[in-house]
């Protein structure tokens, strides 16, 4: 076979592992395996893009220095990956899938810069399409413009985007507070009918200029439409700015004819928008009320009116002994939980309360955290058993018949407002059922609201002992007192 022909095996090689990969990262179980597979991949397409014509043309022209240079490069670059992956707080995850997202999007973008000023760019766009070309519905020549084009949009969108997420994931100071400029959505379409009109130049054109100010107006875009997303919708924003980056990718690889990115690109392009549609089913919400509905920017009712005179504070003796009597008891886990890290905590305590003959079980909404699957890595981290993690939809007809359940760090996805206050912000949003057990122990430092920035009925509840401590601290003076009972 010819070298290209190698080349190509090697890319459907890559492109099955990520095929593979994505199909076992849908389990807990596989799921470490399944990344191994994606890494595995990667590392196939990285090699076998080391031999194409332009890279060899070039080691021929310039010799050792080029592939040096790139094997630098990727020591560089999977030494911080490394360093980011070891030395990262799992309860910064949803941050640094923020920040990957943002990295790929410029990649795709820097692709497409590059590609647009080299030596080839410079001939396609000199030469134009042919007659024959001319008269087909999209020849190579405009599918190399629009390429470029969507590359330089979708990427500079999802760079700016991703890192105004982080900033709101990461709570930094200037982040906090939504951008609610009433005349945003102008603001944007302005942008939008910009980016457009700069698009067209690029295609039309070929000149650097019109790339740059697109890149100008897009990254502009990107951050403009962020701002205003309130915390609680940022599960989906990750997810959305996840295709983003997935879209990217691909129009890079059909800037660069690699048909390797087009797959890869294409697969996280429709599994984020797979996981932005389960996500919104998941809160209620429609992606048009996730981007332009303000969800965690005002409060409906002021937290005095729900907690004045309701609150029942309670000490580590009478919850230890609420516990004791426990037959079956079940664990919500929320971002609380993820910043105390707390997750072994709370696995010592299921051990003592199971030594006593307790049922423990773990009750996992589709957004807690600050991203899909966020409790679940939390908990598998401390050995939970996977087993024990019972989805919102499996659990919820069970509370009625739980003797108690803990509330760890968790808000809006228990808050009763979403069943039964219709001006509710989070109205109709599925929760986890957790009012509906004979007692509710939950486990916060203070009655600080949640990221929908609403006051939480549960809190004020009959049936609701509260317990402010940190979470695991909370959590080794609870286990303490049930193993010396």
């Amino acid at each position: 076979m010819s070298s290209q022909a190698w080349i190509n095996l090697a890319y459907l090689t890559a492109s099955m592992l990520f095929i593979v990969a994505f199909k076992q990262m849908s389990g807990p179980r596989t799921a470490v395996r399944g990344n191994l597979l994606g890494a595995a991949g990667m590392a196939i397409a990285i090699l076998a893009a080391c031999f194409e014509q332009p890279v060899v043309a070039s080691i021929g022209r310039h010799g050792i220095w080029p592939l040096l240079l790139l094997g630098l490069f990727a020591a560089a670059g999977g030494g911080i990956g490394a360093t980011m992956a070891r030395r990262w707080p799992m309860t910064g995850m949803p941050q640094m899938v923020a920040l990957l997202n943002g990295f790929g999007g410029a990649a795709s973008m820097l692709v497409a810069a590059a590609e647009l000023t080299s030596t080839r760019a410079v001939a396609r766009f000199a030469e134009g399409p042919s007659q024959a070309q001319a008269a087909a519905s999209l020849d190579p020549w405009t599918q190399f413009a629009v390429a470029i084009g969507l590359a330089c949009l979708i990427g500079s969108v999802t760079l700016t985007g991703s890192l105004v997420a982080f900033g709101k994931l990461q709570e930094l100071p200037q982040f906090k507070k939504p951008w609610m400029n009433p005349n945003r959505h102008w603001i944007n379409l302005g942008l939008a009918v910009a980016a457009v009109l700069l698009l067209w130049g690029v295609f039309s054109t070929s000149q650097l200029l019109f790339f740059m100010l697109l890149v100008v107006v897009a990254a502009t875009l990107g951050a403009t439409l962020t701002l205003p997303i309130g915390g609680a919708d940022m599960p989906v924003v990750i997810c959305l700015l996840n295709s983003y980056s997935g879209l990217a990718a691909a129009a890079a690889g059909f800037v660069i004819d690699n048909s390797v990115l087009v797959i890869a690109g294409s697969l996280v392009g429709a599994s984020g928008l797979i996981l932005t549609a389960i996500m919104c089913r998941a809160m209620n919400r429609s992606l048009t009320g996730v981007l332009f509905g303000g969800l965690g920017t005002t409060a409906s009712v002021a937290a005095d009116d729900v907690y004045e005179g309701k609150i029942k504070a309670a000490e580590t003796e009478e919850l230890a002994m609420v516990l004791e009597q426990a037959d079956r008891v079940v664990i919500v886990p929320g971002y609380g939980l993820a910043v105390a890290q707390a997750q072994h905590a709370v696995r010592e305590l299921s051990d003592v309360l199971e030594a006593r003959g307790t049922t423990v079980e773990y009750a996992i909404h589709p957004v807690a955290g600050r991203m899909p699957g966020h409790m679940n890595v939390l908990l598998a981290e401390a050995d939970i058993p996977y087993e024990k993690l019972r989805e919102m939809d499996d659990i919820n007809p069970t509370f009625p018949e739980t003797d108690v359940a803990i509330v760890i760090g968790a808000n809006d996805v228990v808050n009763p407002s979403a069943r039964t206050d219709p001006s509710s912000p989070i109205a109709g949003m599925p929760i986890l059922d957790v009012d509906k057990a004979q007692t509710v122990i939950v486990v916060k430092r203070s009655l600080s609201p949640g990221f929908a920035g609403i006051p939480n009925p549960l809190f004020a509840a009959d049936n609701t002992l509260m317990y402010f401590a940190d979470g695991k601290k909370a959590l080794i003076d609870l286990t303490a007192a049930i193993a010396q009972a």
